[in-house]
């Protein structure tokens, strides 16, 4: 039969299966990309199925954090991998351009552009693993480095520190995604602060994340919704995104459609117009000259993505890393060997309720390793502090 990498690599090709130190395994596998996933042997074989459990056993308005998918309907990567994956998994380095704009309407233009590269194609029918607490996700793309840690459980709570010491950016992340059920459709809304930093020009831009819907009725299908706001207090500034569905309960296709504007905060004043696709293109007017340009264009940043991997096989992963983590259940589904894939999840869960068992048998509170987790508020939701002011560079690679 050979060894099980090599089992995994003749059915994928853009799988990476990989050995680390105590013979685990990091699975490695193509990111979101403009036409969803290349992964087509793991998506859903019976969306039907699905949709059956959920009308069983979930009532319309449910919140679904502690719904427990099979493996069957998982995709072979942690949701701290997707999340990592929108901001550094891209053929064009969009981020570094938001420190490179001359004046303050340039770098909130590329701003405006750069959040648009971390919006993907949903793949419907799959979801990513619930992180278990403690889970981390490190990786690189050139100068950029990025950590994710799992800061909390209950809630489900993800925080993300990255930083490119070249160009002066950092990003710093803390958000909680939380699914609910409402009968013929599900919201993914994701609430927190998303943070991005131009530390030379003294800037700090707050955002926060579309809705992704999935339609389950009467036409299964996702799509992002919701308004996005993006707001930078030092320069008066705000963008105002809306992201709407132009089809008709799923039957006309079309989605991704994208209006929006550039205002001064104080005045709201309106300085541009922009209107597209964000799966096609977006455009951006100038309202004083009517002059219109292209904002941004997907095709040439998140299409045909190239899969991570290792920077050194052999040592720089820790145990707490995603793609360790979750390894043998990833091997499961893209090997199709369900009952593995579900022994190796239950495994999992299991030593994640155990140590929570422990800690709560000596009074122990689990503090993250790599962030200082601030408590909620209404009026700013989560937030959350990085330990340390830079990221390290990482094992985790993409190549560029």
């Amino acid at each position: 039969m050979g060894h099980p990498s090599e089992r995994v690599l003749q059915l994928l090709p853009h799988v990476r299966d990989l050995e680390i130190e105590n013979k685990k395994y990091v699975i490695l596998t193509s990111p979101l990309s403009l036409e969803g996933t290349s992964d087509t042997d793991y998506k859903a074989p019976n969306i039907l199925q699905l949709i059956f459990s959920l009308f069983k056993n979930v009532r319309p308005g449910a919140d679904l954090t502690r719904f427990q998918l099979p493996p069957l309907f998982n995709m072979p990567k942690s949701q701290l991998q997707c999340y990592g994956e929108l901001v550094y998994c891209v053929n064009k380095d969009m981020l570094s351009k938001c420190a490179k704009g001359e004046n303050a309407i340039d770098r909130m233009i590329a701003v405006i552009a750069w959040n648009l590269s971390t919006v993907r194609t949903p793949t419907f029918g799959v979801a990513p693993y619930n992180p278990v607490l403690g889970e981390t996700h490190h990786a690189s793309r050139g100068t950029l480095n990025i950590l994710l840690e799992q800061v909390s459980h209950h809630p489900p709570i993800t925080a993300m520190h990255a930083t490119d010491e070249t160009s002066n950016i950092e990003l710093v992340w803390c958000q909680q995604a939380i699914p609910k059920f409402h009968g013929t459709y599900i919201d993914g809304v994701i609430n927190g602060k998303r943070r991005l930093n131009l530390l030379q020009k003294g800037e700090s831009y707050v955002m926060n994340s579309p809705i992704m819907q999935f339609r389950l009725l009467p036409k299964p299908g996702a799509s992002w919704v919701g308004n996005v706001k993006i707001k930078c207090q030092e320069t008066d500034l705000e963008a105002q995104l809306s992201f709407k569905s132009d089809s008709f309960l799923g039957f006309k296709g079309g989605n991704g459609a994208i209006k929006g504007k550039i205002v001064e905060s104080s005045s709201m004043k309106k300085l541009f117009e922009i209107h597209g696709h964000w799966d096609r293109i977006v455009y951006i007017k100038d309202t004083t000259d009517g002059e219109t340009k292209v904002l941004y264009t997907p095709k040439e940043v998140i299409s045909a993505l190239p899969t991570p991997t290792l920077r050194d096989p052999v040592e720089g992963v820790w145990q707490s890393e995603s793609a360790a983590v979750w390894a043998e259940v990833s091997k499961g589904i893209i090997n199709k060997e369900w009952d593995k894939a579900r022994e190796a999840k239950r495994a999992v869960e299991e030593r994640e309720r155990e140590l929570h068992k422990q800690r709560k048998s000596i009074g122990e509170i689990w503090v993250p390793k790599h962030f200082d987790l601030c408590r909620y508020t209404p009026e700013n939701g989560w937030d959350c502090t990085p330990k340390q002011k830079t990221v390290s560079p990482a094992p985790i690679i993409l190549p560029i």
